[in-house]
């Protein structure tokens, strides 16, 4: 009697002490994306790039820290007060996903595509802009090793008055009359 509930604590234990070290190992990689992004939050790209592998990775191409310095630098000559909050994170195994409100205001002009790829020669619009993006991070053994992302590109290029808005819908009538049928 004694030998199987020795034995299920021992299992119990085991399956403990794994899911133990995935957690730690997942919240350490969520710590490793927060400071990044608190890091680019205070204007300090520089220091940011100290987390992302030399031979890192963006949308599965390769790119370096030299290519990500040329990036972010275009980012805050174009977007001096550029700043991501954090709305939600998620660590899983060496994923981290990141749901982010990314501000600015539109006091630079564009040299590479990024930002969209749509404001590259762009004169300032000295408009301001807020859109939702979702970051997905590779980080292992304490390094971003590649990034991906999406963001509403089209809201920021018409908050900054580059883009016409969509017209007006009437969802409330919309809904009204399909709920008649």
């Amino acid at each position: 009697m004694r030998w199987p509930t020795f034995a299920s604590s021992i299992c119990f234990l085991s399956i403990s002490a794994a899911n133990a070290s995935e957690t730690s190992s997942e919240g350490a990689n969520r710590s490793v994306i927060e400071t990044q992004i608190a890091e680019m939050n205070s204007g300090d790209w520089r220091t940011a790039l100290n987390v992302y592998d030399a031979r890192s990775r963006n949308f599965g191409r390769p790119v370096g820290k030299a290519t990500l310095a040329r990036i972010f630098q275009d980012i805050y000559a174009t977007f001096p007060d550029w700043h991501m909050r954090i709305e939600d994170i998620v660590a899983v195994g060496d994923s981290v996903i990141v749901r982010a409100m990314t501000t600015g205001t539109h006091r630079g002009v564009g040299q590479i595509p990024v930002n969209g790829g749509m404001l590259v020669g762009v004169p300032p619009t000295q408009k301001q802009f807020a859109a939702e993006a979702i970051h997905w991070y590779k980080v292992r053994d304490g390094v971003i090793l590649d990034h991906y992302a999406t963001r509403d590109d089209l809201g920021m290029m018409e908050q900054l008055g580059l883009s016409p808005g969509p017209k007006p819908f009437d969802w409330r009538a919309f809904a009204a009359a399909a709920n008649r049928r």
